[in-house]
């Protein structure tokens, strides 16, 4: 257990690396305190533009990669590979941890991002067949409703579906579907909130069913 342990504290380290707060540094600028205050990737586009942002989701989808697709297989000196250890459990908790520390950052005083990019990059990994549907549901929810944190929340649910449809007796994947879906929509309370009171932002160029 001491392996699921240590890489899940990397993972977790290295999820608290944000893009926004690391490239916002070299520009001398905080984008939590603009826009939305949020850290993510939405926030940088609206507030420092294209190239900002695609620069911001490099690095959090990017981080991701390594914490589910190079950490898990990491042999540590002095710790090696546990053979007690299921490797897919394994898997699903460095990507668990990558997604929670760029919600909860420790190198930034614990205030993040909502975790979204970072979910992609780690589905990546673990399921690639999987982001189909979740992009799926994201596009028709903001086409529809120009909602992006709506698309976002409802992209994710589609996770434990996917999962419990063509992977049942995964219970790792399942149980990390559950997780992330749950997760998410915490994470975006906010735009809930927003939404309830009718002053979320909404994706204009997108939204097709926006006011003429």
């Amino acid at each position: 257990m001491l392996e699921l342990g240590i890489k899940a504290l990397l993972a977790y380290l290295l999820g608290s690396v944000i893009g926004s707060l690391l490239l916002g540094q070299l520009r001398g600028v905080d984008i939590r305190t603009q826009g939305s205050g949020n850290a993510g990737g939405t926030n940088a586009l609206r507030t420092q533009g294209w190239a900002f942002a695609l620069g911001v989701v490099a690095i959090d989808v990017g981080k991701a990669l390594l914490a589910v697709g190079w950490l898990p297989g990491l042999v540590l000196p002095g710790i090696g590979i546990d053979p007690g250890v299921d490797r897919q459990w394994l898997a699903v908790v460095c990507a668990a941890a990558v997604v929670f520390a760029h919600v909860y950052p420790v190198w930034y005083e614990f205030r993040g991002g909502k975790g979204a990019a970072t979910l992609l990059g780690a589905v990546a990994v673990l399921a690639p067949l999987a982001l189909a549907p979740v992009l799926l549901v994201w596009l028709a929810t903001v086409l529809l409703t120009g909602y992006v944190g709506l698309g976002t929340m409802l992209g994710t649910a589609t996770l434990p579906l996917y999962f419990s449809y063509v992977a049942p007796r995964s219970t790792p994947l399942v149980v990390f579907g559950l997780f992330m879906a749950a997760f998410i929509v915490f994470t975006h309370r906010s735009n809930v909130q927003r939404m309830r009171e009718g002053i979320e932002n909404r994706a204009r160029r997108l939204w097709l069913l926006r006011p003429r």
